[in-house]
């Protein structure tokens, strides 16, 4: 049987994909966490219930769950419960279909972000983390 090079490679394409997936999360989380009382502050100021709360959410998603994610450990579940997390993001964060110009733009593209990345997440749900994860082991 011949396989094509994206075949043989195919657990190193997934290990990139999950460290592209996760920068934006365990950046952004880390941010959040030592910025903790900015964070909640802002979720106050975007009227985010239970902002204290939200933010705690926010950086266990982010961060501790993105640092899961990049290091491949229980990654076909915790790439769904993330999925849901950006998805919940999306709507309550981006929700273009009230806004007007030109916060509508910007934030229909970042809605759309959020859609592409969850496209990502559902498919490492089902790939799984391949050879390079801890879920290998």
């Amino acid at each position: 049987m011949r396989y094509t090079l994206f075949e043989r490679q195919r657990d190193l394409i997934i290990l990139l994909a999950r460290i592209l997936l996760m920068l934006l999360f365990v950046t952004s989380g880390w941010g959040k966490l030592t910025g903790f009382s900015g964070t909640v502050d802002y979720f106050t100021a975007i009227g985010t219930p239970l902002p204290s709360i939200a933010a705690s959410v926010a950086v266990v998603m982010e961060f501790g769950v993105g640092i899961l994610l990049l290091i491949g450990f229980y990654t076909r579940p915790l790439a769904l419960l993330m999925s849901l997390f950006v998805l919940g993001t999306a709507i309550i964060g981006h929700h273009f279909w009230d806004m007007v110009e030109p916060a509508k733009s910007a934030n229909t593209i970042q809605f759309f972000k959020n859609m592409s990345i969850i496209g990502g997440l559902l498919l490492l749900s089902v790939t799984g983390a391949g050879r390079y994860s801890l879920d290998r082991r």
